[in-house]
């Protein structure tokens, strides 16, 4: 159980990262097709400011998975060489947290072929794409709760049994060399696994539903 909250926490950090990297992405490519490069140079140029200008977290998204991987060399590569962008960035949007990058591939569609405003489509998409992630930074706070509770649940049990030593009794002997005592330990156990699978599963419910 401590793994996959391990695993589950990695991954929601690793999904943030892309998030961010995706926003961050949206704004520098903004930048560049206002400064008069054209679609295909922007994305490259914004690619290659966003990791000088970070190199650690560049290195440390990369190293962890938090960054775009090969989905982002397979973006550049066709950016660079008049491939498909759109269905490159669509490929990419399919990692966790960079479902951004469906509408930054929408937006390029209707740039590059019906030759509408690129840089003003990437403003409105950054703005809700911050807008989603304060959203969820929120939630995050008003199920902090819910959390302290779960773990609170978790920790019970070893407060009691650390109590019953303090009092001088041997609450470890009675549970597992006694029958009373083993089924105590399976019913105890039972019971706060059912605890903290249903508190987790509310606070998951809550997320899924924002």
């Amino acid at each position: 159980m401590l793994r996959r909250i391990r695993l589950a926490g990695r991954q929601r950090r690793a999904g943030e990262r892309r998030q961010d990297a995706v926003i961050a992405l949206c704004g520098t490519l903004a930048g560049e097709v206002r400064s008069g490069r054209q679609p295909g140079e922007a994305l490259l140029c914004a690619a290659r400011d966003s990791a000088v200008h970070d190199p650690v977290g560049h290195r440390r998204a990369a190293h962890d998975s938090g960054g775009l991987g090969e989905a982002q060399a397979a973006v550049l590569a066709a950016a660079r060489f008049g491939g498909d962008v759109p269905g490159a960035l669509a490929a990419a949007a399919g990692q966790p947290g960079a479902e951004g990058l469906r509408g930054l591939a929408a937006c390029w569609r209707v740039a590059v072929d019906q030759g509408a405003g690129l840089a003003a489509g990437l403003d409105r998409l950054e703005g809700a794409l911050r807008a989603e992630r304060d959203q969820r930074s929120d939630l995050r706070a008003q199920l902090a709760g819910a959390r302290a509770t779960a773990v609170m649940l978790a920790c019970l049990p070893a407060f009691g049994l650390l109590l019953g030593v303090a009092l001088g009794s041997d609450p470890l002997h009675v549970l597992l060399h006694t029958g009373a005592g083993l089924g105590c330990l399976l019913a105890g156990g039972l019971l706060e696994g059912l605890g903290v699978w249903w508190v987790a599963r509310i606070v998951r419910g809550a997320e899924a539903a924002s």
